[in-house]
Protein backbone atom coordinates (compact mmCIF):
# COMPACT_ATOMS: atom_id res chain seq x y z
CA UNK A 1 0.00 0.00 0.00
CA UNK A 2 1.09 3.59 -0.69
CA UNK A 3 1.68 5.84 2.32
CA UNK A 4 1.57 9.24 0.58
CA UNK A 5 0.00 10.69 -2.56
CA UNK A 6 0.03 14.30 -3.78
CA UNK A 7 -2.05 15.92 -6.52
CA UNK A 8 -0.40 18.87 -8.28
CA UNK A 9 -1.92 22.31 -7.57
CA UNK A 10 -4.80 23.45 -9.79
CA UNK A 11 -3.85 25.05 -13.08
CA UNK A 12 -5.48 28.35 -12.12
CA UNK A 13 -6.15 30.25 -8.89
CA UNK A 14 -9.58 31.25 -7.59
CA UNK A 15 -10.16 34.36 -9.76
CA UNK A 16 -12.29 36.59 -7.50
CA UNK A 17 -10.85 38.73 -4.71
CA UNK A 18 -13.21 37.12 -2.20
CA UNK A 19 -16.32 34.94 -2.17
CA UNK A 20 -18.73 37.86 -2.06
CA UNK A 21 -17.46 39.11 -5.41
CA UNK A 22 -18.76 35.95 -7.16
CA UNK A 23 -22.30 37.38 -7.37
CA UNK A 24 -20.94 40.64 -8.81
CA UNK A 25 -18.93 38.73 -11.44
CA UNK A 26 -21.94 36.58 -12.38
CA UNK A 27 -24.19 39.61 -12.87
CA UNK A 28 -21.57 41.33 -15.02
CA UNK A 29 -20.69 38.35 -17.20
CA UNK A 30 -23.99 36.44 -17.41
CA UNK A 31 -26.82 38.68 -16.18
CA UNK A 32 -29.59 36.55 -17.69
CA UNK A 33 -28.38 33.15 -16.46
CA UNK A 34 -30.50 31.61 -13.72
CA UNK A 35 -28.79 31.82 -10.33
CA UNK A 36 -31.53 30.47 -8.07
CA UNK A 37 -34.85 28.70 -8.38
CA UNK A 38 -37.07 30.10 -5.64
CA UNK A 39 -40.30 28.49 -4.49
CA UNK A 40 -43.03 31.14 -4.33
CA UNK A 41 -46.31 29.58 -3.26
CA UNK A 42 -46.50 26.44 -5.38
CA UNK A 43 -44.45 27.79 -8.30
CA UNK A 44 -40.71 27.89 -8.88
CA UNK A 45 -39.52 31.37 -9.86
CA UNK A 46 -36.29 31.83 -11.78
CA UNK A 47 -33.99 34.47 -10.28
CA UNK A 48 -31.32 35.62 -12.73
CA UNK A 49 -27.77 36.55 -11.80
CA UNK A 50 -28.59 40.24 -12.31
CA UNK A 51 -31.72 40.03 -10.15
CA UNK A 52 -29.90 38.11 -7.44
CA UNK A 53 -27.13 40.70 -7.25
CA UNK A 54 -29.71 43.44 -6.73
CA UNK A 55 -31.23 41.46 -3.85
CA UNK A 56 -27.79 40.82 -2.35
CA UNK A 57 -26.94 44.51 -2.61
CA UNK A 58 -30.19 45.48 -0.92
CA UNK A 59 -29.58 43.15 2.02
CA UNK A 60 -25.89 44.06 2.20
CA UNK A 61 -26.66 47.76 2.41
CA UNK A 62 -29.14 46.98 5.16
CA UNK A 63 -26.43 45.15 7.09
CA UNK A 64 -24.12 48.14 6.72
CA UNK A 65 -26.92 50.36 8.02
CA UNK A 66 -27.21 47.99 11.01
CA UNK A 67 -23.56 48.61 11.77
CA UNK A 68 -22.05 45.41 10.35
CA UNK A 69 -18.39 45.98 9.45
CA UNK A 70 -15.54 44.00 7.91
CA UNK A 71 -14.59 41.13 10.21
CA UNK A 72 -17.77 41.24 12.30
CA UNK A 73 -19.26 37.83 13.05
CA UNK A 74 -22.84 37.31 11.87
CA UNK A 75 -24.69 34.19 13.03
CA UNK A 76 -27.43 32.51 10.94
CA UNK A 77 -29.81 30.01 12.56
CA UNK A 78 -32.40 28.73 10.15
CA UNK A 79 -33.53 25.77 8.11
CA UNK A 80 -32.13 25.61 4.56
CA UNK A 81 -34.02 28.24 2.57
CA UNK A 82 -33.63 31.03 0.04
CA UNK A 83 -33.13 33.73 2.68
CA UNK A 84 -30.35 31.80 4.46
CA UNK A 85 -28.34 31.81 1.27
CA UNK A 86 -29.15 35.43 0.41
CA UNK A 87 -28.10 36.73 3.83
CA UNK A 88 -24.85 34.74 3.71
CA UNK A 89 -23.86 36.18 0.32
CA UNK A 90 -24.78 39.67 1.56
CA UNK A 91 -22.64 39.16 4.67
CA UNK A 92 -19.65 38.21 2.51
CA UNK A 93 -20.37 41.21 0.29
CA UNK A 94 -19.77 43.54 3.26
CA UNK A 95 -16.71 41.64 4.53
CA UNK A 96 -18.48 39.99 7.48
CA UNK A 97 -17.78 36.49 8.80
CA UNK A 98 -20.71 34.05 8.79
CA UNK A 99 -21.25 31.81 11.82
CA UNK A 100 -23.81 29.11 10.94
CA UNK A 101 -25.86 27.54 13.75
CA UNK A 102 -27.88 24.38 13.16
CA UNK A 103 -31.60 24.93 13.60
CA UNK A 104 -31.61 21.81 15.80
CA UNK A 105 -29.08 23.27 18.25
CA UNK A 106 -29.97 23.53 21.91
CA UNK A 107 -30.01 26.82 23.80
CA UNK A 108 -26.78 25.83 25.57
CA UNK A 109 -25.06 25.13 22.21
CA UNK A 110 -26.28 28.47 20.84
CA UNK A 111 -24.92 30.25 23.89
CA UNK A 112 -21.54 28.58 23.44
CA UNK A 113 -21.27 29.52 19.76
CA UNK A 114 -22.54 33.10 20.14
CA UNK A 115 -20.16 33.88 23.00
CA UNK A 116 -17.17 31.86 21.76
CA UNK A 117 -17.31 33.43 18.27
CA UNK A 118 -18.02 36.93 19.59
CA UNK A 119 -21.08 37.29 17.35
CA UNK A 120 -22.34 40.86 16.98
CA UNK A 121 -25.55 40.17 15.03
CA UNK A 122 -27.71 37.04 14.76
CA UNK A 123 -30.32 36.15 12.16
CA UNK A 124 -32.93 33.51 13.05
CA UNK A 125 -35.69 31.98 10.97
CA UNK A 126 -38.67 32.61 13.25
CA UNK A 127 -39.74 33.55 16.77
CA UNK A 128 -39.49 29.94 17.93
CA UNK A 129 -35.79 29.78 17.05
CA UNK A 130 -35.33 33.24 18.55
CA UNK A 131 -36.56 31.80 21.82
CA UNK A 132 -34.11 28.89 21.55
CA UNK A 133 -31.28 31.30 20.80
CA UNK A 134 -31.96 33.47 23.85
CA UNK A 135 -33.25 30.96 26.43
CA UNK A 136 -29.92 30.23 28.12
CA UNK A 137 -27.60 33.11 27.37
CA UNK A 138 -26.46 36.47 28.57
CA UNK A 139 -25.35 37.34 25.03
CA UNK A 140 -26.61 40.84 24.27
CA UNK A 141 -26.29 41.13 20.50
CA UNK A 142 -29.03 42.19 18.11
CA UNK A 143 -31.37 39.52 16.64
CA UNK A 144 -33.17 39.74 13.29
CA UNK A 145 -36.03 37.40 12.31
CA UNK A 146 -36.32 36.20 8.69
CA UNK A 147 -40.08 35.62 8.82
CA UNK A 148 -40.69 39.16 10.07
CA UNK A 149 -40.24 40.30 6.45
CA UNK A 150 -36.54 40.73 7.16
CA UNK A 151 -35.33 41.02 3.55
CA UNK A 152 -37.67 43.95 2.87
CA UNK A 153 -36.75 45.54 6.20
CA UNK A 154 -33.03 45.38 5.48
CA UNK A 155 -33.45 46.69 1.94
CA UNK A 156 -35.44 49.62 3.29
CA UNK A 157 -32.95 50.27 6.10
CA UNK A 158 -30.08 50.36 3.61
CA UNK A 159 -31.72 52.70 1.12
CA UNK A 160 -29.40 55.52 2.15
CA UNK A 161 -26.21 53.52 1.66
CA UNK A 162 -24.50 54.30 -1.65
CA UNK A 163 -23.22 51.80 -4.19
CA UNK A 164 -19.74 53.26 -3.64
CA UNK A 165 -19.87 52.50 0.10
CA UNK A 166 -20.98 48.94 -0.60
CA UNK A 167 -18.29 48.52 -3.26
CA UNK A 168 -15.63 49.60 -0.78
CA UNK A 169 -16.91 47.12 1.80
CA UNK A 170 -17.11 44.31 -0.76
CA UNK A 171 -13.42 44.79 -1.62
CA UNK A 172 -12.27 44.89 2.01
CA UNK A 173 -11.32 41.20 2.26
CA UNK A 174 -9.00 38.90 0.35
CA UNK A 175 -8.09 35.23 0.06
CA UNK A 176 -6.34 35.08 3.44
CA UNK A 177 -9.20 36.68 5.39
CA UNK A 178 -11.72 34.67 7.37
CA UNK A 179 -15.08 34.13 5.67
CA UNK A 180 -16.72 31.73 8.11
CA UNK A 181 -16.37 30.17 11.53
CA UNK A 182 -18.12 26.82 11.20
CA UNK A 183 -18.53 24.85 14.39
CA UNK A 184 -17.98 21.11 14.25
CA UNK A 185 -21.12 19.13 15.02
CA UNK A 186 -19.75 18.05 18.35
CA UNK A 187 -19.95 14.28 18.66
CA UNK A 188 -18.06 14.83 21.93
CA UNK A 189 -17.78 17.96 24.07
CA UNK A 190 -18.33 21.55 22.97
CA UNK A 191 -18.14 22.20 19.22
CA UNK A 192 -14.89 23.75 18.00
CA UNK A 193 -15.03 26.74 15.65
CA UNK A 194 -13.17 26.12 12.39
CA UNK A 195 -11.85 29.35 10.90
CA UNK A 196 -12.17 29.10 7.11
CA UNK A 197 -10.75 31.71 4.74
CA UNK A 198 -12.09 33.01 1.42
CA UNK A 199 -9.22 31.37 -0.44
CA UNK A 200 -9.98 28.05 1.28
CA UNK A 201 -13.48 27.76 -0.12
CA UNK A 202 -12.34 29.42 -3.35
CA UNK A 203 -9.39 27.08 -3.78
CA UNK A 204 -11.58 24.04 -3.18
CA UNK A 205 -14.14 24.98 -5.84
CA UNK A 206 -11.39 25.59 -8.41
CA UNK A 207 -9.84 22.21 -7.59
CA UNK A 208 -13.20 20.41 -7.71
CA UNK A 209 -13.95 22.11 -11.04
CA UNK A 210 -10.68 20.76 -12.43
CA UNK A 211 -11.17 17.26 -11.04
CA UNK A 212 -14.86 16.84 -11.96
CA UNK A 213 -14.67 18.68 -15.29
CA UNK A 214 -18.26 18.62 -16.57
CA UNK A 215 -20.00 17.97 -13.22
CA UNK A 216 -20.73 21.66 -12.63
CA UNK A 217 -21.71 23.09 -16.00
CA UNK A 218 -23.65 26.31 -16.66
CA UNK A 219 -27.42 25.97 -17.03
CA UNK A 220 -27.50 22.77 -14.97
CA UNK A 221 -29.62 22.53 -11.80
CA UNK A 222 -29.42 21.01 -8.35
CA UNK A 223 -31.44 20.87 -5.15
CA UNK A 224 -29.76 21.67 -1.84
CA UNK A 225 -31.55 19.89 0.98
CA UNK A 226 -28.66 19.43 3.39
CA UNK A 227 -28.42 21.95 6.27
CA UNK A 228 -26.70 25.08 5.00
CA UNK A 229 -24.95 25.21 8.37
CA UNK A 230 -22.95 22.15 7.26
CA UNK A 231 -19.73 22.64 5.33
CA UNK A 232 -20.79 20.22 2.56
CA UNK A 233 -23.86 22.31 1.74
CA UNK A 234 -21.86 25.55 1.93
CA UNK A 235 -19.10 24.39 -0.43
CA UNK A 236 -21.75 22.97 -2.77
CA UNK A 237 -23.51 26.31 -2.95
CA UNK A 238 -20.26 28.23 -3.46
CA UNK A 239 -19.32 25.83 -6.28
CA UNK A 240 -22.74 26.23 -7.89
CA UNK A 241 -22.63 30.03 -7.82
CA UNK A 242 -19.05 29.99 -9.08
CA UNK A 243 -20.02 27.75 -12.02
CA UNK A 244 -23.49 29.37 -12.48
CA UNK A 245 -25.44 26.26 -11.66
CA UNK A 246 -29.03 27.07 -10.71
CA UNK A 247 -29.74 26.06 -7.10
CA UNK A 248 -33.03 25.39 -5.35
CA UNK A 249 -33.48 24.91 -1.61
CA UNK A 250 -35.68 22.52 0.38
CA UNK A 251 -35.54 22.34 4.19
CA UNK A 252 -37.92 19.40 4.65
CA UNK A 253 -36.31 16.05 3.81
CA UNK A 254 -39.76 14.43 3.55
CA UNK A 255 -40.46 16.68 0.55
CA UNK A 256 -37.22 16.05 -1.32
CA UNK A 257 -38.68 13.51 -3.75
CA UNK A 258 -41.57 15.88 -4.51
CA UNK A 259 -39.15 18.76 -5.16
CA UNK A 260 -36.94 16.61 -7.38
CA UNK A 261 -39.92 15.92 -9.63
CA UNK A 262 -40.58 19.66 -9.87
CA UNK A 263 -37.14 21.08 -10.64
CA UNK A 264 -35.58 18.02 -12.38
CA UNK A 265 -31.99 18.44 -11.11
CA UNK A 266 -29.17 17.39 -13.41
CA UNK A 267 -27.00 16.26 -10.48
CA UNK A 268 -27.29 15.84 -6.72
CA UNK A 269 -24.96 16.07 -3.75
CA UNK A 270 -26.17 13.94 -0.88
CA UNK A 271 -25.18 12.29 2.37
CA UNK A 272 -25.25 8.46 2.34
CA UNK A 273 -28.29 8.26 4.62
CA UNK A 274 -30.55 9.83 1.96
CA UNK A 275 -29.27 7.42 -0.70
CA UNK A 276 -29.89 4.53 1.70
CA UNK A 277 -33.45 5.73 2.27
CA UNK A 278 -34.18 5.94 -1.47
CA UNK A 279 -32.88 2.40 -2.00
CA UNK A 280 -34.58 0.97 1.09
CA UNK A 281 -37.90 2.49 0.08
CA UNK A 282 -37.71 0.86 -3.36
CA UNK A 283 -36.63 -2.47 -1.84
CA UNK A 284 -39.44 -2.40 0.72
CA UNK A 285 -42.08 -1.73 -1.97
CA UNK A 286 -40.84 -4.70 -3.98
CA UNK A 287 -40.70 -6.92 -0.90
CA UNK A 288 -44.23 -5.95 0.11
CA UNK A 289 -45.53 -6.64 -3.40
CA UNK A 290 -43.98 -10.08 -3.20
CA UNK A 291 -44.07 -12.68 -5.97
CA UNK A 292 -42.60 -11.77 -9.34
CA UNK A 293 -41.99 -8.10 -8.43
CA UNK A 294 -39.85 -9.04 -5.45
CA UNK A 295 -37.84 -11.52 -7.55
CA UNK A 296 -37.37 -8.98 -10.36
CA UNK A 297 -36.13 -6.32 -7.93
CA UNK A 298 -33.64 -8.69 -6.28
CA UNK A 299 -32.34 -9.75 -9.68
CA UNK A 300 -32.09 -6.10 -10.77
CA UNK A 301 -30.11 -5.19 -7.65
CA UNK A 302 -27.65 -8.03 -8.14
CA UNK A 303 -27.32 -7.24 -11.85
CA UNK A 304 -26.56 -3.58 -11.08
CA UNK A 305 -23.90 -4.60 -8.56
CA UNK A 306 -22.34 -7.16 -10.91
CA UNK A 307 -22.39 -4.67 -13.80
CA UNK A 308 -20.69 -1.97 -11.70
CA UNK A 309 -18.07 -4.37 -10.38
CA UNK A 310 -17.29 -5.39 -13.94
CA UNK A 311 -16.53 -1.72 -14.71
CA UNK A 312 -13.85 -1.49 -12.01
CA UNK A 313 -10.32 -0.67 -13.13
CA UNK A 314 -11.45 0.07 -16.67
CA UNK A 315 -13.11 -3.31 -17.12
CA UNK A 316 -15.98 -4.15 -19.47
CA UNK A 317 -19.12 -6.13 -18.61
CA UNK A 318 -19.82 -9.28 -20.60
CA UNK A 319 -22.39 -9.15 -23.40
CA UNK A 320 -24.88 -11.16 -21.36
CA UNK A 321 -24.49 -8.94 -18.30
CA UNK A 322 -24.82 -5.80 -20.44
CA UNK A 323 -28.08 -7.12 -21.91
CA UNK A 324 -29.46 -7.91 -18.45
CA UNK A 325 -28.53 -4.44 -17.23
CA UNK A 326 -30.25 -2.87 -20.23
CA UNK A 327 -33.42 -4.89 -19.55
CA UNK A 328 -33.54 -3.92 -15.89
CA UNK A 329 -32.84 -0.29 -16.85
CA UNK A 330 -36.32 -0.27 -18.39
CA UNK A 331 -38.07 -2.41 -15.79
CA UNK A 332 -36.53 -1.17 -12.53
CA UNK A 333 -33.77 1.45 -12.74
CA UNK A 334 -35.93 3.89 -14.73
CA UNK A 335 -38.22 4.22 -11.69
CA UNK A 336 -35.26 5.15 -9.54
CA UNK A 337 -34.23 7.80 -12.07
CA UNK A 338 -37.81 9.13 -12.04
CA UNK A 339 -37.71 9.34 -8.24
CA UNK A 340 -34.64 11.58 -8.55
CA UNK A 341 -36.34 13.90 -11.02
CA UNK A 342 -35.76 12.15 -14.34
CA UNK A 343 -32.71 14.15 -15.47
CA UNK A 344 -30.21 13.37 -12.71
CA UNK A 345 -27.35 11.27 -14.03
CA UNK A 346 -24.69 12.10 -11.45
CA UNK A 347 -24.75 11.68 -7.67
CA UNK A 348 -21.92 12.92 -5.46
CA UNK A 349 -21.92 11.39 -1.99
CA UNK A 350 -20.14 12.91 1.00
CA UNK A 351 -20.46 13.67 4.68
CA UNK A 352 -19.99 10.03 5.70
CA UNK A 353 -19.12 6.57 4.38
CA UNK A 354 -21.21 5.04 1.61
CA UNK A 355 -21.15 1.25 1.63
CA UNK A 356 -19.54 -0.34 -1.44
CA UNK A 357 -22.62 -2.46 -2.14
CA UNK A 358 -24.85 0.64 -2.30
CA UNK A 359 -22.28 2.48 -4.40
CA UNK A 360 -22.14 -0.38 -6.90
CA UNK A 361 -25.94 -0.52 -7.04
CA UNK A 362 -26.31 3.16 -7.93
CA UNK A 363 -23.56 3.04 -10.54
CA UNK A 364 -24.91 -0.17 -12.03
CA UNK A 365 -28.37 1.44 -12.15
CA UNK A 366 -27.03 4.13 -14.48
CA UNK A 367 -25.81 6.89 -12.17
CA UNK A 368 -22.32 8.35 -12.26
CA UNK A 369 -21.73 7.73 -8.55
CA UNK A 370 -18.81 9.75 -7.15
CA UNK A 371 -17.95 9.46 -3.48
CA UNK A 372 -15.80 12.12 -1.86
CA UNK A 373 -14.31 12.92 1.51
CA UNK A 374 -13.61 16.04 3.48
CA UNK A 375 -13.96 17.81 6.80
CA UNK A 376 -15.03 21.19 8.03
CA UNK A 377 -11.32 21.71 8.71
CA UNK A 378 -10.49 21.06 5.04
CA UNK A 379 -12.96 23.68 3.75
CA UNK A 380 -15.22 20.82 2.75
CA UNK A 381 -13.28 18.57 0.36
CA UNK A 382 -10.00 16.64 0.41
CA UNK A 383 -10.66 13.84 -2.07
CA UNK A 384 -13.23 12.88 -4.69
CA UNK A 385 -13.53 10.17 -7.30
CA UNK A 386 -12.76 11.36 -10.84
CA UNK A 387 -15.44 11.20 -13.52
CA UNK A 388 -15.18 8.01 -15.61
CA UNK A 389 -12.47 6.67 -13.29
CA UNK A 390 -14.26 6.12 -9.99
CA UNK A 391 -13.33 3.24 -7.69
CA UNK A 392 -16.40 2.26 -5.70
CA UNK A 393 -15.63 1.75 -2.02
CA UNK A 394 -13.01 4.50 -2.06
CA UNK A 395 -13.47 8.23 -1.52
CA UNK A 396 -11.33 9.02 -4.53
CA UNK A 397 -8.01 10.77 -5.07
CA UNK A 398 -6.79 14.01 -3.48
CA UNK A 399 -8.15 17.03 -5.31
CA UNK A 400 -5.55 19.29 -6.95
CA UNK A 401 -3.31 20.90 -4.32
CA UNK A 402 -3.95 18.27 -1.63
CA UNK A 403 -1.47 15.72 -0.28
CA UNK A 404 -2.67 12.74 1.75
CA UNK A 405 -0.37 10.73 4.00
CA UNK A 406 -1.10 7.60 6.03
CA UNK A 407 0.64 7.71 9.43
CA UNK A 408 2.19 4.64 11.05
CA UNK A 409 -0.95 4.07 13.13
CA UNK A 410 -3.16 4.30 10.04
CA UNK A 411 -4.43 7.85 10.62
CA UNK A 412 -5.11 9.97 7.54
CA UNK A 413 -3.04 13.17 7.49
CA UNK A 414 -3.64 16.03 5.06
CA UNK A 415 -1.58 18.93 3.73
CA UNK A 416 -3.09 21.70 1.56
CA UNK A 417 -3.34 25.47 1.23
CA UNK A 418 -7.12 25.09 1.42
CA UNK A 419 -7.05 23.76 4.98
CA UNK A 420 -8.65 25.97 7.62
CA UNK A 421 -6.73 28.68 9.45
CA UNK A 422 -7.20 26.87 12.76
CA UNK A 423 -9.63 26.37 15.63
CA UNK A 424 -11.02 29.71 16.73
CA UNK A 425 -9.44 30.83 20.04
CA UNK A 426 -8.41 27.28 20.90
CA UNK A 427 -4.60 26.94 20.94
CA UNK A 428 -4.68 23.54 22.67
CA UNK A 429 -6.92 22.06 19.96
CA UNK A 430 -4.62 23.47 17.29
CA UNK A 431 -1.55 22.00 19.00
CA UNK A 432 -3.24 18.59 19.20
CA UNK A 433 -4.41 18.62 15.57
CA UNK A 434 -1.27 19.64 13.71
CA UNK A 435 2.21 18.22 13.21
CA UNK A 436 3.99 20.86 11.19
CA UNK A 437 2.02 21.30 7.95
CA UNK A 438 0.13 18.04 8.44
CA UNK A 439 -3.41 18.07 9.81
CA UNK A 440 -4.52 14.99 11.73
CA UNK A 441 -8.00 14.09 10.46
CA UNK A 442 -8.77 11.50 13.14
CA UNK A 443 -9.85 9.05 10.42
CA UNK A 444 -8.20 5.71 9.72
CA UNK A 445 -7.57 4.91 6.08
CA UNK A 446 -5.52 3.34 3.31
CA UNK A 447 -4.09 4.58 0.00
CA UNK A 448 -3.84 2.31 -3.03
CA UNK A 449 -0.97 2.65 -5.53
CA UNK A 450 -3.09 4.95 -7.74
CA UNK A 451 -3.73 7.38 -4.87
CA UNK A 452 -7.33 6.37 -4.12
CA UNK A 453 -8.16 6.73 -0.44
CA UNK A 454 -10.34 4.31 1.54
CA UNK A 455 -11.65 5.35 4.96
CA UNK A 456 -11.90 2.36 7.26
CA UNK A 457 -12.98 4.05 10.50
CA UNK A 458 -12.49 6.77 13.08
CA UNK A 459 -9.39 6.56 15.25
CA UNK A 460 -11.38 7.30 18.41
CA UNK A 461 -14.11 4.80 17.44
CA UNK A 462 -11.80 1.79 17.17
CA UNK A 463 -12.95 -1.05 19.42
CA UNK A 464 -10.32 -3.16 21.17
CA UNK A 465 -11.82 -6.41 22.41
CA UNK A 466 -10.71 -8.16 25.58
CA UNK A 467 -8.73 -10.50 23.32
CA UNK A 468 -6.79 -7.53 21.88
CA UNK A 469 -8.49 -7.49 18.46
CA UNK A 470 -8.84 -4.05 16.86
CA UNK A 471 -12.27 -3.69 15.27
CA UNK A 472 -13.52 -0.74 13.21
CA UNK A 473 -17.29 -0.60 13.82
CA UNK A 474 -18.18 1.40 10.71
CA UNK A 475 -17.82 -1.48 8.23
CA UNK A 476 -20.25 -3.72 10.13
CA UNK A 477 -22.61 -0.81 10.75
CA UNK A 478 -22.70 0.07 7.04
CA UNK A 479 -23.43 -3.53 6.10
CA UNK A 480 -26.27 -3.79 8.62
CA UNK A 481 -27.87 -0.48 7.69
CA UNK A 482 -27.84 -1.50 4.01
CA UNK A 483 -30.60 -3.99 4.87
CA UNK A 484 -33.97 -2.35 4.03
CA UNK A 485 -35.47 -3.32 7.40
CA UNK A 486 -32.63 -1.88 9.49
CA UNK A 487 -32.34 1.85 9.96
CA UNK A 488 -29.23 2.18 12.14
CA UNK A 489 -26.71 -0.01 13.93
CA UNK A 490 -24.19 0.66 16.67
CA UNK A 491 -21.45 -1.92 17.13
CA UNK A 492 -20.09 -2.27 20.68
CA UNK A 493 -17.48 -4.45 22.37
CA UNK A 494 -14.64 -2.31 23.72
CA UNK A 495 -12.80 -4.36 26.37
CA UNK A 496 -15.46 -7.08 26.02
CA UNK A 497 -15.06 -10.72 25.09
CA UNK A 498 -17.02 -10.39 21.82
CA UNK A 499 -18.67 -7.89 19.47
CA UNK A 500 -22.38 -7.04 19.81
CA UNK A 501 -24.75 -4.47 18.29
CA UNK A 502 -27.71 -2.23 18.97
CA UNK A 503 -30.12 -2.10 16.01
CA UNK A 504 -33.04 0.17 15.11
CA UNK A 505 -35.81 -0.63 12.62
CA UNK A 506 -36.64 1.62 9.66
CA UNK A 507 -40.10 3.14 10.27
CA UNK A 508 -40.73 3.52 6.52
CA UNK A 509 -40.10 -0.11 5.60
CA UNK A 510 -41.43 -1.71 8.80
CA UNK A 511 -45.17 -1.37 7.97
CA UNK A 512 -44.74 -3.26 4.69
CA UNK A 513 -42.71 -5.98 6.41
CA UNK A 514 -45.32 -6.27 9.18
CA UNK A 515 -48.19 -6.53 6.70
CA UNK A 516 -46.43 -9.22 4.68
CA UNK A 517 -45.76 -11.27 7.82
CA UNK A 518 -49.23 -10.76 9.30
CA UNK A 519 -48.00 -8.71 12.25
CA UNK A 520 -49.87 -6.01 14.14
CA UNK A 521 -48.47 -3.44 16.51
CA UNK A 522 -45.43 -1.15 16.57
CA UNK A 523 -41.74 -1.98 16.58
CA UNK A 524 -41.83 -1.64 20.35
CA UNK A 525 -44.58 -4.29 20.52
CA UNK A 526 -42.61 -6.71 18.33
CA UNK A 527 -39.07 -6.39 19.74
CA UNK A 528 -39.23 -9.99 20.97
CA UNK A 529 -41.12 -11.29 17.90
CA UNK A 530 -39.39 -14.32 16.42
CA UNK A 531 -39.86 -13.26 12.79
CA UNK A 532 -38.49 -9.76 13.40
CA UNK A 533 -35.56 -11.08 15.41
CA UNK A 534 -34.97 -13.68 12.68
CA UNK A 535 -34.98 -11.01 9.94
CA UNK A 536 -32.37 -8.98 11.83
CA UNK A 537 -30.35 -12.13 12.50
CA UNK A 538 -30.27 -12.81 8.74
CA UNK A 539 -28.84 -9.31 8.18
CA UNK A 540 -26.28 -9.89 10.95
CA UNK A 541 -25.26 -13.21 9.39
CA UNK A 542 -24.73 -11.51 6.01
CA UNK A 543 -22.62 -8.77 7.61
CA UNK A 544 -20.54 -11.30 9.54
CA UNK A 545 -19.48 -12.99 6.29
CA UNK A 546 -17.32 -9.94 5.48
CA UNK A 547 -15.23 -10.07 8.70
CA UNK A 548 -13.22 -12.54 10.73
CA UNK A 549 -14.81 -14.51 13.55
CA UNK A 550 -13.13 -12.29 16.14
CA UNK A 551 -14.84 -9.27 14.54
CA UNK A 552 -18.25 -10.88 14.03
CA UNK A 553 -21.39 -9.80 15.87
CA UNK A 554 -22.42 -12.49 18.38
CA UNK A 555 -25.46 -10.80 19.93
CA UNK A 556 -27.73 -7.87 19.14
CA UNK A 557 -30.56 -5.89 20.69
CA UNK A 558 -33.44 -4.35 18.72
CA UNK A 559 -34.33 -0.92 20.10
CA UNK A 560 -37.86 0.49 20.17
CA UNK A 561 -37.11 3.71 18.24
CA UNK A 562 -34.64 5.20 15.77
CA UNK A 563 -31.77 7.39 16.90
CA UNK A 564 -32.52 11.00 15.98
CA UNK A 565 -31.22 14.54 16.07
CA UNK A 566 -34.12 15.55 18.31
CA UNK A 567 -33.37 12.87 20.90
CA UNK A 568 -29.68 13.75 20.84
CA UNK A 569 -28.08 10.56 19.49
CA UNK A 570 -27.32 12.06 16.06
CA UNK A 571 -25.60 15.26 15.01
CA UNK A 572 -27.49 17.58 12.59
CA UNK A 573 -25.57 15.90 9.76
CA UNK A 574 -26.84 12.49 10.92
CA UNK A 575 -23.51 11.33 12.36
CA UNK A 576 -23.76 9.07 15.37
CA UNK A 577 -22.89 10.41 18.83
CA UNK A 578 -21.48 7.16 20.19
CA UNK A 579 -20.89 8.50 23.67
CA UNK A 580 -24.55 9.51 23.96
CA UNK A 581 -25.76 6.13 22.68
CA UNK A 582 -23.45 4.31 25.09
CA UNK A 583 -24.73 6.39 28.01
CA UNK A 584 -28.44 6.17 27.19
CA UNK A 585 -28.44 2.48 26.37
CA UNK A 586 -25.88 1.37 28.95
CA UNK A 587 -28.37 -1.09 30.44
CA UNK A 588 -29.11 -2.69 27.06
CA UNK A 589 -25.39 -2.99 26.34
CA UNK A 590 -24.74 -4.62 29.71
CA UNK A 591 -27.52 -7.12 29.03
CA UNK A 592 -25.76 -8.17 25.82
CA UNK A 593 -22.88 -9.37 28.01
CA UNK A 594 -24.88 -10.56 31.01
CA UNK A 595 -24.38 -14.28 30.36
Amino acid sequence: MTTEFASPPPAKPFPDQNLGRIVFTNAAEAPNDVAVLRLVGSDWKEVTCAQYLEEVKGVAKGLIAKGVKTGDRLAIMSHTRYEWSLIAWAAWAVGAVTVPIYETSSSAQCNWILTDAGVSLAVVEDLELREVLTAETDWKGDILVIENDLIAQLSEAGAGISDEELETASLSTGHEDTCAIIYTSGTTGNPKGCEIVHGGFGGVVVSVEERLQDAFVPNSRTLIFLPLAHVLARILEVACFYKRVAVAHEPDTTKVVERLSEIHPTFLVSVPRVLEKVYNSAAAKAETAGGAKAKIFKAAVQTAIDYSMALENGGKPSTGLALKQKLFAKLVYSKLHEALGGECNRVISGGGPLGARLGHFYRGAGFDLLEGYGLTESSGVLTVNPINAAKIGTVGKPIPGVTIQIAEDGEVLAKAKTLFKGYWQNPQANEDAWTGEWYHTGDIGELDPDGYLSITGRKKDLIVTAGGKNVSPSQLEDLLSSDPLISQAVVVGDNRSYIAALVTIDPETFPGWAEKHGKTGSVSDLIQDGDLVGAVQDAVDRANKSVSRAESIRKFKILAAEFSVESGELTPTLKLKRNVVHERFAGDIENLYAT
